[in-house]
Parts: C-alpha cells; sequence; structure tokens
C-alpha cells in the first residue's frame, strides 16, 4: 500500500506543537544550570552556554537562508504563472481557488523550511539535555 504523503500544513503544525514543548524544557535545563553555575563557570558549563549561544545563530541563520530561497522559487513560479497568462491567454487561465492555493501552499512551505532548523535543534537539545545531569557526578562543580 502506497504511503500518504502529509501536506505542509499538517507538518508544520506537528512541528511547532513539537517546539512548543521542547522549548520551555531546554530553556528549564539552562536557567537552572546557570543558575547552579553561579558567577564561575565550569569549563562543562562553558561549553554549554557557549554551545547555546552559536546555535541560536547557527539556526536563526539557516532558517533565514531557507525562508528566502523558498521566496524565491515561489516567486518564479508564481510570476511566470502571470507571465503566461498575460502573453499566452490561448493557453488558458487558472482559476482564482487554484492560484489562491498555490499562494498558500508556498506561504507554508517557507514557513516549514524556516522554522525546521530551528525544530532540529531545539529537539535535539530537548533529548540531549533530558539525559544530562545539572550536577556533574558526585555534584561537585
Amino acid at each position: 500500500m502506497a504511503s500518504r504523503r502529509r501536506g505542509n500544513a499538517a507538518t508544520l503544525s506537528r512541528n511547532a506543537a513539537e517546539l512548543a514543548l521542547a522549548t520551555p524544557q531546554v530553556m528549564a535545563h539552562r536557567l537552572a544550570r546557570l543558575a547552579l553555575a553561579g558567577p564561575t563557570w565550569s569549563p562543562r558549563d562553558r561549553k554549554e552556554f557557549t554551545l547555546m549561544g552559536m546555535e541560536k545563530v547557527g539556526a536563526f541563520a539557516q532558517a533565514w537562508n531557507a525562508m528566502f530561497w523558498s521566496g524565491v522559487v515561489s516567486s518564479q513560479t508564481i510570476a511566470m504563472q502571470y507571465w503566461s497568462a498575460c502573453f499566452m491567454p490561448w493557453l488558458g487561465t487558472r482559476r482564482t481557488e487554484d492560484v489562491m492555493r498555490q499562494w498558500q501552499r508556498a506561504g507554508l512551505t517557507a514557513m516549514g523550511r524556516g522554522l525546521a532548523p530551528i525544530h532540529a535543534k531545539a529537539t535535539a537539545n530537548a533529548r540531549r539535555l533530558a539525559t544530562t545531569p545539572l550536577l556533574p557526578i558526585g555534584g561537585k562543580r
């Protein structure tokens, strides 16, 4: 039996829900760790906090790039359809519903591609930090 592919809206909703669950877990762990670290950070804490900042910048750059290129592709597709309708009307024009559906799909695709790197980092961090103790073994910093 052939598998049915999920639509952009369903995937985007699922990823947003997973992100909404993973983000508070990661924030709670990191804020607790930051509070326990105090003014002097251990090498383990320094590594985690540095990684935290670098991940945010990297995920934002990936998201921005994915959304930009998704917008470029969508704009080109829509422009080609517009010009073909204007200069080659004998080919037939598309119904308004089809055009609006394509615009909706383009927007959902751009949002999904922008959310994907952030979702991937946040859920990976939630899984990793769930197994990481706040204090090193032995309870000393």
